[in-house]
C-alpha cells in the first residue's frame, strides 16, 4: 500500500491507484469530465488539474499514478487557477442553448460553471458549429456543437459495448465526435452513452423536448426482461412514464443498462394498449365492464389450463399456479422430460458478480449478446483480464469479446459435443458451464444440462426472462405442467401472445380468457391488465435474488393489476386462498418463511435422452432481443432499430446452391403443418443443412415449433407477384 496525503488528510491505496483513486477513497470531490470510473484514462479534458508538490505543473488527477509520501492540494490557489482556465477554454465555443438543452437541470458541464467558470467570456470570435448527426432511432446526436470531446462515448463502445460505433476526427477546434460513414449506433447498449454524456450532445431521441428533470418524479423499479432484473429509476410525469434510467447497483447492473431495459417504456403508453375489457359476440369484440366480463370468463372457464408469461411477477405466477388446473411458465421449451428429476430450481449457480471470476467458461446454446446483454458486458470484461471463454452453439454470431475455441454445429449435435470440453474446463480452477436460452428450450434440454453436470464443473443457468427462477419458487410447473395445459379446450392467457410468445399451438382450445396489458384478436375474453410500472410485485433474478417494486404510476383507463384480477377469479371460482387485500401478502404467502437460496439447485438426476434423430434441413431459431416479449414489441423507437429487422432465411452458401436459392431471393419454409414465405440471407458461419429463422415475429409464428426439420423451395416470380 502506498501513503498519499490530500488536502492534509492521509489515505492509503494499492499500487496502480491515481491521484483520482485517492481522492475518491477519501470523498474529495475533483472536478473532472472524460474520467469515468468504469473507463479507461484518457487525460483529455484536463478539467481534474491539481497541485502536486515538486511538480513544476498542475498535474491531471485522474492520470497522476499515486508514489508514496506525495502530498496533493486539489483546491489551492494553483488548482483553482488551472481548473478555471480550463474551464475558460471549454466554455469558448460551447452554444447559449441551456435553455433548450435536454441536458438542462442535469448537465455536469453546466454544473461546474457556476462553481468554475467566469462571470464573462474574453473570447468575442464567433463560435464554430458542428452539424448534428443522424446515428439512429434511439440516441439523438442532433446537438454536436455542445460536445467537448471528452471520448467517454467512443470508450464506451470500445470498452463496454465491445463495439467502435463512434469516433473521433479532425484535430483543435475542428475536432468531432462521428459514426462511421453511413452507420448508425446498433449496439444492445448504446443507451448508457447517453448517461455517461457529461453535456447535451448525445441525449435520448424517445425523450428529447418532452420534459425537464425537475418537472419528473423518481421511482425505484426492476426491469422486467432478461433474467438479469436490471434495477431501474422510472421517471414520471403527470401520471405518465417518461424515461427510464439506470439505478446503480454493482452486484446486478452494475451502472449500465441494456437499450430494451431502457427504451421498452414507450411500449406502456401506445396505441396498442388495451384499456377496457373486451368480450366476443358474434366474432366481433364488444366492450363491456369489468363484472360482465369477468362472469363471461367465468363461464367459459371449465376445466381449463393456464398459460403464464415468465416475465409475470411472482405475485401473479403464484395465484395463477393456484387456480386449480395445469400451469406453467416454460412457454418456449420443448423438453418437460426433468420435471420431477431435479434437485431444486434451475438458477445461475452464482452471484452474478462471480462471473468475473471464472477462469474457464463454456457457454452452450446461447445468443448472449441479445439474450443476456449485461451478463454478455460482464464475460467481455472477464476476457480482457484472462478469462477463456468458450463456445458450444448452432450460429456463430460475434459477441465482441475474444473467444478461445468454439464449435459451431447443428442443433441435434449439441448433446455430443458438451463431453469434447472435459479437458479444457478441467484445467481451470474456477470453471462453469453456462446454459443459455437455446439450451434450455432445447428438444434434449434436460440431457444437455445432466451432460454438463457430468462434466464436474459448476452449471448454470442463463435465466430467460425476468421470472424464470421465480415461476418455479411460485410452484410453477402445476398439474402437469405445459404438455396437460395445452390439451385443454379452456385456457387462461397471463400476458402473453400465444403465437409469439410461446413454441407450442393452442389451436385445441375453444375458449381463452386472455390478461393483457395489450390488445389482441385471440380469446373470448380479453381482460386489461397493468405492465410493471402500474402494479406492485416481484421478480427473482437468475442468481435467485428477490426483488420488488412499487407501481411508478396508476393503471392506464380501466386496466387493473393482473394479481388482483387472479385474485377476484379464483374467488369467483370459489376456490379457498384467496383472501389478498395486498401485494405484499400474495408474496408472503407465496415466499412462507421459505429460504429462496436453499432451494436453488442445479443438480438433477439421471435421464434418458431421446435418440430420434432429425432428418434434412434444421431449424435454428432464435428470439430476436425486441420480439422478446409484448412490452418491447410495442415500444416504437425499439422497434425501428435494426435488430427489429423482419426475419429471413439465412444459410449458407452450400444450402443456398442445393436449393437452386440466390440471396434476396423469396423461399416458401414449411416446417409441421405451417409455412411461411421469407427473404433468403446468406450466412456461411452457419452450419450445413441448417436455416436460421427468427421466432417472436408475425411473419413466422406460422412455423411453430422452434426446432425440428423443414422443407424449402424457391418462390418463382410468378408465385411472389
Amino acid at each position: 500500500m502506498l501513503k498519499v496525503e490530500i488536502d492534509g488528510k492521509e489515505v492509503e491505496v494499492p499500487h496502480g491507484s491515481t491521484v483520482m483513486d485517492a481522492t475518491n477513497k477519501l470523498g474529495i470531490y475533483v472536478p473532472h469530465f472524460c474520467y469515468h470510473r468504469k473507463l479507461s484514462i484518457a487525460a483529455n479534458c484536463r478539467m481534474c488539474l491539481v497541485e502536486v508538490e515538486k511538480a513544476p505543473k498542475p498535474m491531471p488527477a485522474c492520470a497522476t499514478p499515486v508514489t508514496d509520501g506525495m502530498k496533493v492540494k486539489t483546491a489551492s490557489a494553483l488548482a483553482k487557477k488551472a481548473q478555471n482556465s480550463v474551464m475558460e477554454f471549454l466554455l469558448i465555443n460551447h452554444p447559449l442553448d441551456c435553455p433548450i438543452c435536454d441536458q438542462g437541470g442535469e448537465c455536469q458541464l453546466q454544473d461546474l460553471a457556476v462553481g468554475y467558470g467566469g462571470s464573462a467570456s474574453r473570447f468575442e470570435e464567433e463560435k464554430r458549429v458542428v452539424l448534428h448527426k443522424d446515428i439512429g432511432p434511439l440516441v439523438a446526436a442532433e446537438e454536436m456543437s455542445r460536445c467537448i470531446q471528452c471520448t467517454r462515448c467512443v470508450r464506451f463502445g470500445q470498452e463496454v459495448a465491445g463495439v467502435m460505433e463512434l469516433g473521433m476526427i479532425g484535430r483543435g477546434e475542428h475536432a468531432e465526435i462521428v459514426a462511421f460513414v453511413g452507420q448508425s449506433v446498433n449496439s444492445e447498449l448504446s443507451g448508457n452513452m447517453i448517461d455517461i454524456c457529461p453535456v447535451g450532445a448525445l441525449t435520448s431521441k424517445p425523450f428529447r423536448y418532452s420534459a425537464r428533470t425537475w418537472e419528473l418524479a423518481r421511482r425505484r423499479s426492476v426491469s422486467p426482461h432478461d433474467g438479469l432484473g436490471s434495477n431501474l429509476v422510472v421517471q414520471v410525469k403527470q401520471n405518465k412514464v417518461m424515461r427510464v434510467l439506470p439505478l446503480e447497483n454493482e452486484a446486478i447492473n452494475e451502472c449500465w443498462l441494456s437499450d430494451k431495459d431502457r427504451f421498452s417504456y414507450e411500449g406502456l403508453n401506445s396505441n396498442g394498449r388495451l384499456t377496457h375489457p373486451m368480450v366476443r359476440k358474434n366474432g366481433q369484440w364488444k366492450k363491456t365492464d369489468w363484472q360482465t366480463a369477468l362472469e363471461s370468463a367465468i363461464g367459459g372457464l371449465k376445466d381449463f389450463g393456464v398459460l403464464a408469461s415468465p416475465h409475470a411477477t411472482l405475485e401473479e405466477l403464484f395465484l395463477a399456479g393456484k387456480l386449480g388446473g395445469p400451469a406453467d411458465f416454460r412457454l418456449r421449451h420443448s423438453d418437460f422430460s426433468a420435471d420431477g428429476k431435479r434437485a431444486g430450481i434451475p438458477w445461475l449457480g452464482m452471484p452474478i458478480a462471480d462471473l468475473a471470476k471464472l477462469d474457464r467458461v463454456l457457454v452452450v446454446g446461447s445468443f448472449l449478446r441479445k439474450d443476456h446483454p449485461l451478463i454478455a458486458q460482464r464475460l467481455r470484461q472477464a476476457a480482457k483480464r484472462g478469462t477463456q471463454i468458450h463456445v458450444l452453439h448452432s450460429v456463430d454470431d460475434d459477441w465482441l469479446m475474444k473467444i478461445t475455441s468454439k464449435k459451431i454445429v447443428p442443433p441435434s449435435e449439441i448433446l455430443n459435443l458438451i463431453s469434447s470440453f472435459s479437458e479444457i474446463l478441467k484445467g481451470g480452477e474456477n470453471a462453469a458451464i453456462l446454459l443459455g436460452n437455446f439450451a434450455q428450450q432445447h428438444p434434449r434440454a434436460a440431457a444437455i444440462h445432466a451432460a454438463a453436470q457430468a462434466m464436474g464443473v459448476k452449471v448454470g443457468f442463463l435465466g430467460e426472462a425476468a421470472n424464470s427462477v421465480g415461476g418455479y419458487l411460485a410452484g410453477l410447473p402445476a398439474s402437469g405442467g405445459l404438455p396437460e395445459a395445452k390439451k385443454k379446450k379452456a385456457l387462461l392467457l397471463l400476458s402473453i401472445d400465444p403465437q409469439l410468445d410461446s413454441a407450442h399451438s393452442i389451436e385445441g382450445a375453444n375458449f381463452i380468457v386472455n390478461l393483457s396489458a395489450f390488445k389482441s384478436d385471440i380469446g373470448d375474453v380479453l381482460l386489461p391488465i397493468a405492465p410493471f410500472t402500474e402494479t406492485s410485485g416481484t421478480f427473482v433474478n437468475t442468481e435467485g435474488r428477490v426483488q420488488g417494486f412499487h407501481a411508478a404510476v396508476r393503471p392506464l383507463g380501466d386496466a387493473r393489476p393482473a394479481w388482483k384480477v387472479l385474485r377476484v377469479l379464483g374467488t369467483m371460482l370459489g376456490l379457498p386462498g384467496f383472501e389478498f387485500e395486498t401485494a405484499e401478502q400474495v408474496k408472503d404467502a407465496c415466499l412462507a418463511g421459505r429460504d429462496v437460496s436453499k432451494l436453488l439447485s442445479n443438480g438433477i438426476s439421471e435421464v434418458k435422452a431421446d435418440s430420434k434423430t432429425i432428418q434434412g434441413i434444421q431449424r435454428i431459431a432464435d428470439v430476436p432481443i425486441y420480439f422478446a416479449d409484448p412490452l418491447v414489441r410495442h415500444s416504437p423507437p425499439l422497434q425501428k432499430t435494426r435488430d427489429a429487422q423482419a426475419p429471413k432465411a439465412w444459410m449458407n452458401g452450400k444450402l443456398l446452391q442445393a436449393l437452386g436459392v440466390a440471396h434476396g431471393n423469396s423461399v416458401l419454409i414449411k416446417q409441421g403443418q405451417g409455412q411461411s414465405k421469407l427473404v433468403a440471407a446468406l450466412d456461411d458461419r452457419l452450419p450445413d443443412q441448417c436455416v436460421r429463422i427468427a421466432a417472436g415475429h408475425p411473419s413466422t409464428a406460422a412455423l411453430g415449433a422452434m426446432f425440428g426439420s423443414l422443407t424449402l423451395e424457391r418462390v418463382s416470380a410468378e408465385k411472389a407477384a
